[in-house]
């Protein structure tokens, strides 16, 4: 449990700019691996599709179906891909330190899940946040748009504010939260129990870290669909005509 993380600081010699070169690298692969499976499974689209087609067309399925829940799907298939990409990078993020546990060296941690970082899930937050109010802006115009921050009258402006800034942080840090804690539960029982207890004991370890395993994976699953329906939710208050 006395991993560090591998940290970049001052990069580029700007004082305030910090990298964790753990979740940076984390982050690439996640991308990378969405994007092989995507390009595997639409290379040869055929009437007959495969099982892995077969596999991509339940996930987009799926997720139309979440879009199509929260809004109309005339203004929502225009989310559609949006729902996709976050749907399967964060599906994608949730298995990586689950599947294999932490990779470290040197007491340093290189391989975890890149949603076990706060800052990665709140830029996630706050890019669909951001997204939403272009969508809304676009849908409505300006003036139409930020006079419902006023409505029906003048003092729910802070209180519109407010919310803003926790449904930033609470769409991040949900996913964090939940994502952090399976990792870490997880060293806890491969570390203290398997590795620093008498070796008779290491067997007894197995069932609750493969028990324990399994519960992640489907917390990661859960935790990548509630944060689409979300973002589904958020963008249909914020380009639904009576905002």
């Amino acid at each position: 449990m006395n991993h560090e993380s591998p940290m970049w600081n001052d990069a580029f010699g700007i004082e305030w700019l910090d990298f964790n070169l753990s979740t940076s690298l984390m982050t690439i692969i996640s991308s990378i691996i969405v994007f092989i499976i995507c390009v595997m499974g639409s290379r040869r689209l055929q009437q007959r599709p495969g099982k892995f087609q077969n596999l991509l067309e339940m996930i987009v399925d799926f997720v139309k179906g979440v879009v199509g829940g929260s809004m109309d799907w005339k203004t929502g298939k225009h989310f559609l891909p949006l729902g996709l990409t976050l749907f399967m990078y964060i599906l994608v993020s949730n298995m990586l330190g689950v599947i294999v546990m932490g990779v470290s060296s040197d007491h340093t941690l290189w391989w975890k899940s890149p949603t076990s970082d706060a800052v990665t899930t709140l830029t996630l937050s706050f890019m669909v946040v951001l997204l939403a109010h272009f969508a809304g802006i676009r849908m409505h115009g300006m003036k139409h748009y930020l006079k419902g921050y006023v409505t029906p009258i003048p003092f729910m402006l802070p209180l519109n504010l407010i919310e803003e800034v926790a449904n930033v942080l609470t769409l991040g840090l949900r996913l964090f939260g939940n994502i952090f804690a399976g990792e870490i539960l997880l060293s806890l029982i491969g570390e203290s129990l398997a590795f620093t207890a008498p070796p008779y004991t290491t067997i007894l370890a197995v069932i609750p870290m493969v028990a324990w395993q399994a519960f992640s994976l489907f917390i990661g699953a859960i935790q990548a669909y509630i944060f689409i329906v979300l973002t589904m939710v958020y963008l249909s208050h914020k380009v639904s005509k009576d905002h």
